[in-house]
């Protein structure tokens, strides 16, 4: 795959296993840590969050990591409710130091900060397009119970769940 190329699960379309998916995930990005290498107290949350970058067809980008949590708030039954009581709990909480640190060894402090700030105004009008047309949802992405998922496509799944008008 070039430089230049998009991730196979980043497709709408991809018909790659969302197990596959993860597996390329974690070739495509190498300085993720492993949730394979935590603890498991907290490295469910971290696998939880890295399944939803394959099932949201979103990359590492800026523009996408900020995406992908409200995104996941508003489609699946991981709300923004349990994101607060995650960022509370003292055994769950450091998994999000772990993504935190992740960013800020590959990229610096000044870019992180940078980056939020330059690409939250280009996100804005997605994010409020988002918010609309999860309004009236039925089914939601189940967020740490996605085991059952893992052998499934990626369409199927998103077909399933109504997630294709998310992922562009």
């Amino acid at each position: 795959m070039s430089q230049h190329s998009r991730p196979l699960y980043t497709d709408s379309n991809s018909t790659q296993t969302l197990r596959q998916g993860l597996e390329e995930y974690y070739a495509l990005n190498p300085n993720i840590t492993d949730p394979k290498e935590l603890p498991p107290d907290f490295a469910k949350i971290l696998l939880a969050h890295d399944v939803s970058h394959i099932i949201y067809g979103c990359d590492t980008s800026m523009y996408d990591e900020l995406k992908i949590l409200p995104l996941t708030w508003w489609t699946s039954n991981y709300k923004l409710r349990d994101h607060l009581r995650t960022l509370r709990d003292p055994t769950i909480s450091p998994a999000i130091k772990v993504m935190y640190d992740d960013l800020v060894k590959e990229h610096g402090v000044i870019w992180l900060y940078t980056s939020i700030l330059f690409v939250l105004p280009q996100l804005l009008p997605e994010l409020i397009s988002i918010w609309l047309k999860s309004r009236q949802r039925q089914r939601f992405v189940p967020f740490l119970e996605f085991e059952p998922l893992l052998d499934r496509s990626l369409l199927e799944i998103r077909q399933e769940f109504e997630l294709l008008p998310f992922i562009q």
